[in-house]
């Protein structure tokens, strides 16, 4: 089910004094690869508000992410997120989270590994700044640890 983004994000902050007022990016930072995909470690990054069994739910304005193992099964999975309706994401989470595709890409030897945990959190509804200064750089430090060569952005 496709979501109207423009007037689903003018309904959530209709109660606000200012109209919501979408990002501009005049560039953005690309850093090609160094070595073919099918060598990368490759992290997935979803906007999608995935919880891995009893993490707690996300909230309005809510800058946190979860980290989620990439053995977890689709029971362990639940969705909590106000800006889309979850309905299909509940029925199969790879449409937001597509971990278990990128597994196969591993097994497949078209990625060289997915990277252990993968990502979530979510997205779209708090403030640019809280993800320019909080949420980005605590997910790039995980990722720069765990030595990813790139990762999969999937907004939700």
């Amino acid at each position: 089910m496709p979501v109207a983004y423009i007037p689903r994000t003018r309904e959530l902050y209709a109660d606000y004094n200012n109209p919501y007022r979408w990002v501009t990016n005049d560039s953005a930072p690309w850093t090609p690869l160094r070595k073919p995909i099918a060598e990368c470690k490759v992290a997935l990054i979803s906007s999608g508000g995935i919880m891995y069994r009893d993490q707690p739910r996300f909230h309005r304005e809510d800058a946190s992410y979860r980290r989620i193992p990439k053995d977890a099964t689709r029971a362990d999975l639940n969705i909590w997120h106000f800006g889309y309706p979850t309905r299909d994401a509940q029925q199969d989470p790879n449409c937001v989270f597509p971990w278990e595709r990128l597994k196969e890409l591993e097994r497949e030897k078209v990625i060289g590994a997915l990277s252990d945990p993968c990502f979530s959190f979510m997205g779209g509804i708090y403030s640019a700044r809280k993800v320019r200064d909080e949420l980005a750089p605590q997910i790039a430090d995980d990722l720069k640890r765990a030595h990813v060569d790139a990762f999969y952005l999937v907004p939700a």
